[in-house]
């Protein structure tokens, strides 16, 4: 970031630049402490380096692109460099106020805009607003651009906040709103593009057809495009899609392979589909109410379309352009869109905060997905699901590397399954009623007690490195405790159990 940081020189090294800066612009190099620790959700490194008189904090990003974060919780990339934000911050005095202009608006009507905004500025603190642009656009070496140009530019650079850019509270995890309300393409655009130029590419030349088909990426980013953009020509190349995704397993995309193949109602493709059905049990159980008849594999095809898919990729669930956009390697893009949604759930979103947790830890995030399954958690009445919730909260903190608090989650687990003790007995007569003849297990008997004692072990080792002992001795025995109750223990785990045995055992 040498660029940035000669400018940022420039204006240290001569008061007298940096107190116009800072009187008549608003850029305060002594102002550079945010009010609240925040982050990029990307985990890319961020510097501030001025305030202003609001709270609002300019940041640096590691190409050099300059982020603002205002004190109300909002933040948007106001440049591409130092020297670009500069020349719109001194060019458009009041900038705060034009990000949402119509840039379609005639010249007249903006400098009547702009013009009025100057002018309120000289008649209360800066009458020598135009002596000072000049002072510092040439002090700077920076260039006097029109007006016209420097708001294209601000809007240009408001429309790429997201994704690379989104700004985040470092403690909750909560992102910024954006800056701005200008107007924005929606998530699956960017997602299907990729697909919508290999159907392209797949109707014109059929060399095409393997490369794409045998990419399992690829495959079902197509088979996306081509539900959104049907053609009647598209029949064979939709077979080979169908027969390459069949290979993968019962996935979501088969079926939908399954249905844009069904709808065209060839006899030889409800052979073909019956075939598949037959031999895999899997794929039975998904193409679900599969006609005898080919008569009526069109009309089975349309009722599942219109239930489960249709034409219109605004109505498609938002988690499936999440998945695709991280299998694509459109990292950034999945996780502010998760991070968006996952800010918008509320008390009735139990499910999608578990489908939230899933997509997170897919993505490699482990402390959204922490928040994720915290407040999934904090929606579970029954006692079961609590406990299996928190105790893969503990393993989420645990693998952030936050031991403490995987110790704290694990424990809660353990209190919620186990429940209230039994009632003391009473001394009233005891009913001679027979006992019940099917055999009971606790949940320390089953899966989920395998997964209590591996983690009690896992937080062992994970805690004598810390240096916290009096943690790992503790996990320690409540984990061999499990372990001695456990009908079926795994080979694994009597591993773990040594390796924590080991780590733990006094030097």
């Amino acid at each position: 970031m040498t660029r940035p940081d000669h400018v940022l020189t420039v204006l240290r090294r001569n008061p007298d630049l940096a107190r116009l800066a800072a009187g008549s612009f608003d850029f305060d190099l002594d102002r550079a402490e945010h009010g609240e620790e925040v982050r990029l959700a990307s985990g890319a490194p961020l510097r501030a380096v001025a305030g202003d008189d609001t709270g609002g904090t300019y940041f640096i990003c590691a190409d050099g692109a300059v982020l603002y974060a205002s004190s109300e919780g909002e933040a948007g990339l106001i440049g591409a460099s130092m020297d670009e934000a500069l020349e719109i911050l001194f060019g458009l005095p009041g900038w705060h106020d034009y990000t949402e202009l119509d840039l379609a608006a005639d010249d007249e009507a903006l400098e009547a805009v702009f013009n009025r905004t100057e002018e309120e500025i000289r008649g209360s603190y800066c009458p020598g607003l135009d002596a000072d642009r000049s002072t510092l656009l040439s002090g700077l070496g920076l260039r006097r651009l029109p007006k016209r140009e420097l708001l294209r530019r601000l809007q240009e650079s408001l429309l790429q906040t997201e994704p690379e850019f989104l700004l985040v509270n470092a403690n909750e995890g909560c992102a910024y709103a954006l800056l701005d309300r200008l107007r924005r393409p929606p998530l699956w655009q960017a997602v299907l593009a990729p697909g919508r130029d290999d159907l392209v590419r797949m109707r014109a030349d059929r060399n095409c057809w393997d490369a794409i088909a045998n990419d399992p990426v690829r495959r079902v980013t197509v088979l996306r495009a081509a539900q959104y953009d049907r053609q009647p020509g598209d029949l064979q190349l939709l077979r080979i899609l169908l027969q390459q995704e069949v290979r993968r397993g019962p996935t979501e995309e088969l079926r939908l392979a399954a249905v844009l193949v069904a709808l065209h109602g060839k006899t030889e493709d409800h052979t073909l589909l019956q075939s598949l059905r037959e031999t895999n049990p899997d794929v039975h159980f998904l193409l679900g109410g599969f006609p005898d008849s080919a008569r009526a594999l069109t009309q089975w095809a349309a009722d599942f379309d219109e239930s489960n898919y249709g034409q219109d990729p605004h109505d498609e669930y938002d988690l499936t352009w999440t998945a695709l956009a991280r299998r694509q390697g459109q990292t950034e893009l999945a996780r502010a869109a998760l991070i968006r949604i996952l800010d918008d759930t509320g008390p009735r979103d139990e499910a999608l905060l578990g489908s939230l947790v899933h997509e997170l830890k897919a993505l490699g995030d482990l402390g959204q997905a922490i928040r994720a399954r915290r407040l999934h958690a904090s929606l579970q009445d029954d006692a079961d699901k609590r406990g299996a919730a928190l105790v893969d909260l503990a393993s989420l903190q645990r693998r952030h590397g936050e031991v403490e608090a995987a110790w704290q989650s694990l424990q809660r687990a353990v209190t919620v399954l186990d429940g209230p003790p039994p009632l003391p007995p009473t001394d009233q007569l005891e009913l001679d009623l027979p006992k019940p003849s099917c055999q009971t297990f606790t949940w320390r008997e089953l899966g989920l007690g395998v997964r209590v004692t591996e983690e009690y072990f896992l937080i062992t080792q994970a805690a004598v490195p810390l240096g916290l002992h009096e943690m790992a001795q503790a996990a320690l025995r409540s984990g061999k405790a499990m372990l001695d109750g456990l009908a079926h223990a795994t080979e694994n785990l009597r591993q773990a159990a040594e390796v924590a045995q080991t780590l733990a055992a006094p030097r």
